[in-house]
């Protein structure tokens, strides 16, 4: 780990204002990735600025859906009555992930910030095109077996984002709010945050420098309120997704009203599939229906041969999240 100093910021243009004289550095607040990227010296900050005492906390309801601060720990919003009442599938996502010490302590922004988990990219004796722009991608011939099948390019085929939060987020159409250094506010929704690694691997947000995560906001829906995200790993706990899932559905009378559909595990970023929800909206809830949706969701998938796997499994993930919820 390198050298850094250190800085309690009080204020967001405090922060935002040492970053826009340091561009390397960086926000600190649960630390629960960034630590892990500084050990590995994969991140080497020459500054850190905490922002655990900047006010941007609190779950509530406003008028444009339920705001959640991103300084706010994941437990607390997974376990939050609001949450678990009117997006159980961002409760799941959020319950789902980590161990209960690490949701503790990571805040809702850094998690949404999450980077890959590609060994490659962790691991800084191997070239990878995330950190060093043309040195190559290993993944693309060597072990990619939890790796994307979904919106990957020649250059990269890691995870952009590995968690559970933020497929459900892109599920629920949650917009976040960012601030820079001038204290100006832009909002970006999720399914727009995260960027395809195409050509530029090394850029994974839309995030400018010095911009930070202020909250997330997500609107109120009836597909919403019954929704539920599966997760399916090597083992129950502590482990990444190989495959995820989150859905809702507004059924009446048999027949799907709206439809929304997010994959986790299997893109290049949290996956929305747009062509499942056409496939469900105003088709009956049978398992027929779910499956045809689940087709649809894999169609442009470019897997490998140690992820081939992925496409069945992410296809029978999102059949049984489906049905999960029809039945509630």
């Amino acid at each position: 780990m390198n050298d850094f100093s250190y800085t309690q910021a009080t204020s967001a243009k405090e922060a935002t204002s040492l970053l826009k004289d340091q561009p390397s550095a960086a926000y600190l607040a649960g630390g629960t990735t960034l630590l892990d990227l500084m050990k590995a010296n994969l991140a080497e900050p020459p500054q850190l600025a905490d922002i655990n005492l900047l006010p941007f906390k609190g779950i509530e309801q406003t008028s444009d859906g339920l705001r959640i601060g991103a300084m706010e720990r994941m437990s607390d919003v997974g376990e939050n009555a609001l949450v678990v009442q009117q997006y159980p599938a961002v409760s799941q996502a959020l319950l789902l992930a980590a161990s209960p010490q690490l949701r503790n302590m990571a805040s809702i922004g850094g998690n949404i910030l999450q980077r890959t988990r590609c060994g490659y990219f962790r691991d800084a004796a191997f070239p990878c095109n995330k950190r060093v722009p043309g040195s190559g991608c290993p993944a693309l011939e060597g072990d990619h077996h939890n790796l994307a099948i979904l919106g990957v390019s020649e250059r990269c085929i890691a995870n952009a984002y590995p968690g559970d939060l933020s497929v459900a987020l892109a599920a629920f159409d949650a917009v976040l709010t960012l601030e820079n250094q001038k204290g100006k506010q832009r909002r970006v929704p999720v399914t727009e945050f995260y960027l395809l690694p195409g050509k530029t691997p090394q850029k994974e947000t839309v995030l400018e420098p010095g911009e930070m995560i202020v909250a997330a906001t997500i609107p109120s829906a009836a597909h919403a309120r019954r929704s539920a995200y599966l997760k399916v790993r090597e083992r129950s706990s502590y482990a990444y997704a190989l495959a995820s899932a989150a859905v809702g559905l507004d059924v009446q009378g048999g027949t799907i009203r709206a439809a929304r559909v997010a994959l986790g595990g299997v893109g290049a970023q949290p996956w929305r599939s747009r062509e499942a929800e056409k496939v469900l909206t105003g088709a009956p809830a049978t398992e027929a229906t779910f499956r045809a949706a689940a087709t649809a969701a894999l169609q442009g998938a470019q897997p490998r041969e140690h992820n081939r796997y992925k496409v069945e499994l992410a296809q029978n993930t999102l059949v049984r999240a489906l049905q999960q919820v029809a039945a509630t």
